[in-house]
């Protein structure tokens, strides 16, 4: 882990972990700070519930109120995070924010290697996992904090964009 970023914790109204991190996500891209606020998370977990004599597997949050940042700390980044609708405050005495430590983080099974991909906007990759399996495309678009590259594949005689995680593609 990179000495300035940490992960921080976001005290954030009951239900609105959801709202919180699209909100987040979307002043990341208008303000072009994804060099900054890395990877915004709402742990969720797998639960069995059984209603009506039918079981069914549903995902619940895991810290409810609670949003996890992975971010460099800085008068912009703190502005941005804290001014969120739907944020209450960092989590941390008085108005200083307490990065986890990295017992914390291990403890909450967060993924805490930063990715590094040899990519760029352009290259030829083909798809050698999933329903697009050996397919090849033009990659469009990187999102590093979602680990996913957008990739134009010829569908049909046509064009489509499609996800994909770093692990489906591979650079021809």
């Amino acid at each position: 882990m990179s000495e300035q970023v940490k992960w921080y914790v976001v005290h954030t109204y009951s239900g609105y972990e959801n709202k919180v991190k699209a909100n987040i996500e979307k002043i990341i891209e208008n303000r072009n700070m994804q060099d900054q606020i890395l990877e915004v998370v709402v742990p969720m977990q797998d639960s069995v519930e059984e209603k009506n004599g039918k079981r069914k597997t549903v995902q619940r949050k895991v810290f409810p109120g609670y949003v996890l940042i992975k971010m460099h700390m800085n008068d912009d980044t703190w502005y941005v995070v804290r001014n969120t609708r739907g944020v209450t405050g960092f989590v941390g005495p008085g108005s200083k924010p307490v990065p986890l430590s990295e017992t914390e983080v291990l403890a909450m099974g967060i993924d805490m290697t930063t990715t590094k991909i040899d990519l760029e906007v352009g290259d030829a990759v083909k798809v050698v996992r999933g329903p697009f399996e050996s397919s090849i495309g033009i990659v469009k678009e990187i999102h590093l904090h979602k680990r996913t590259v957008i990739v134009r594949l010829s569908m049909f005689g046509r064009d489509t964009p499609v996800e994909l995680d770093f692990d489906q593609i591979q650079k021809v």
